[in-house]
Parts: structure tokens; sequence; C-alpha cells
């Protein structure tokens, strides 16, 4: 199988990448940090992946590096290496400090990009390549986040919102191209990205999420909660009346 991984060196995508790695699949990893990218290109083909091919992006769309980002031209280096590609996991982003986007409109703007906007610019990049393929899976990490506006995290929440809608919609166009489209919702995950956070019972490790994407995948869902039992837990979250829920704190 070609893999092509965006934000490979997240904690959930390394943990993916290796559950495929032992099958002798091809892959090409996007990520920014070069020696986390060489480090894992290293494992995968020491765990029996075919080749591996790093590709180093800033994958933000308001980028302050200077040079902006080429969404196009890092798919089109994907697709000339691997040639055809079967899986996309779109898997970068942050978790932004909430009270800073509520006062300070750059934070807000830089958490909707890291979070939103680029994984959009990429999709927008890469719905017409696949298409034109005729085949292949599309699987993009969002977030439990994203199903309702909570008031501890609703920035990084509308985010994922944004991604989760968008996914809706092309999920169509795509179908009627033989390509398929799966929104992937991790809950709290045990990562460098919450490393801050104190670690309770609803912490998932990230080969547990992992395990989830390469089962939701492998059943072509649609969108699926990882691990499962968040899609309970969503489901009372989004019964609660607006009357209550606005006084809740969590």
């Amino acid at each position: 199988m070609n893999i092509l991984i965006f934000g490979a060196t997240s904690a959930i995508a390394d943990a993916t990448a290796m559950r495929h790695a032992s099958a002798g699949n091809r892959f090409v990893l996007v990520a920014r940090n070069e020696a986390r990218l060489a480090a894992l290109c290293r494992r995968l083909m020491e765990s029996g992946a075919d080749s591996t091919e790093p590709i180093l992006a800033d994958l933000a769309v308001l980028t302050d590096s200077g040079n902006p980002a080429k969404y196009d031209e890092w798919v089109e280096q994907a697709f000339a290496h691997l040639q055809s590609i079967d899986l996309v996991l779109i898997c970068h982003g942050t978790l932004p400090d909430q009270e800073s986007c509520e006062t300070d409109f750059e934070a807000a703007l830089e958490a909707l990009d890291s979070n939103g906007l680029s994984a959009i610019a990429l999709l927008t990049a890469l719905a017409p390549k696949m298409m034109a393929q005729g085949r292949g899976t599309i699987a993009v990490i969002t977030s439990v986040a994203g199903d309702r506006g909570r008031r501890s995290n609703y920035v990084y929440g509308s985010a994922k919102a944004m991604v989760s809608a968008y996914l809706q919609g092309l999920r169509g166009k795509l179908h009627s191209a033989g390509v398929h489209l799966i929104d992937i919702r991790p809950g709290l995950v045990d990562s460098p990205m919450t490393a801050h956070l104190r670690k309770g019972p609803l912490f998932a490790a990230p080969d547990r999420v992992a395990a989830g994407i390469v089962h939701a995948v492998a059943r072509k869902r649609h969108t699926t909660y990882t691990p499962a039992w968040w899609r309970p837990i969503l489901w009372i979250v989004k019964l609660i009346p607006n009357t209550i829920f606005k006084r809740l704190k969590f």
C-alpha cells in the first residue's frame, strides 16, 4: 500500500504509520521537524517498510517563516514518488491556549490556521489528484471538540467543526469519483500536545487511537470516534439543552 501522511511526526500519525510498517508499505511522510522525521523514517524501514520519502514542510497557511506553504507542490512530490496513493492521513494540529485566543485575535487566527485552514488547504490540493486517480482513501483527524462548542476550548473546537463540515460536503464529491473520505474524531490523547494537562481515565494512548484509524479505514467508515466510548459521550453532550449547557464549565 502507498501511504501519504501529513503531520507524520505527531503521536497519532507516528503510531498509525508504525502499524502499517510491517506490511512492506511505501510512505511519503510530511512534517516540519527534520530530526523526528528522519527518526520515523528509520524506524519504519527497520520495521519492514518498503520505502520512505520525507518532505520537510510547515503546513500552516499563514506561515511566518517567510516561505509560503506549497500544498500543490507537496502533493505533486508525493505522487511523483509513489505514482499512486492508497491512503492519505492528515494528522497535524496544535492545542491552543483558549484564554489567549479569547483576547488576542492573532492567537485565535493561528489556532484556526493550524487546526482548520491548513487541513482545508491540503484537501483542496489533494482532491483533484485523488479524483483523477479514481480510488483511494483520505482520513482526516478532526476532534470530538468539534461536535459542540464548549467554553473551555471553543476556538480549537470551532476549527475542528469547520473541517468536519467541509468533509461532509467533500465526501459526496469524492464518492462520485471512487474516493473514500473519513472523519476521524479522537478524544483526549496522552501525547506531547496534552503533556501539560492532568491525565484522567478518558485519556487514550496514541496507539489505541491508531488502532481505531486502521479499523475505520478497513471498514470504510464515514465518521468514527476513537476510542469508541466517545460516541455515546458526545451523543449525550449534544442532547444537553442550551439553557443548561451555557452554565457548564467543562
